[in-house]
């Protein structure tokens, strides 16, 4: 019989963040959650009062204290032309 390796099903989640670079007023930061196949689980987003990372983390901090960014942001251009970045990110363990 052949020996496989165990399935990670842990979800996984992703802040991306965005500079408006439209005009659209879309200054959010989103958290995505997905499965161990990428699929999305699930989203929330709040507003922040500036475009990019620093001001995403800044809001973050204040908005979700427990949800830590575990990776350095990784920047991006939308088919659409608009700058955004994703890290990685969990919650604090207790």
């Amino acid at each position: 019989m052949e020996k496989t390796e165990p399935v990670d099903r842990t979800p996984r989640m992703t802040l991306t963040c965005y500079n408006d670079n439209h005009g659209y007023g879309w200054k959010h930061v989103d958290l995505f959650v997905h499965d161990a196949a990428g699929r999305e689980l699930g989203w929330v987003h709040w507003g922040v009062p500036q475009d990019g990372p620093d001001a995403a983390d800044e809001e973050t901090a204040r908005v979700e204290p427990a949800l830590r960014r575990t990776s350095e942001w990784r920047h991006g251009v939308s088919a659409g032309g608009m700058d955004f970045w994703e890290a990685d990110a969990q919650w604090e363990s207790k």
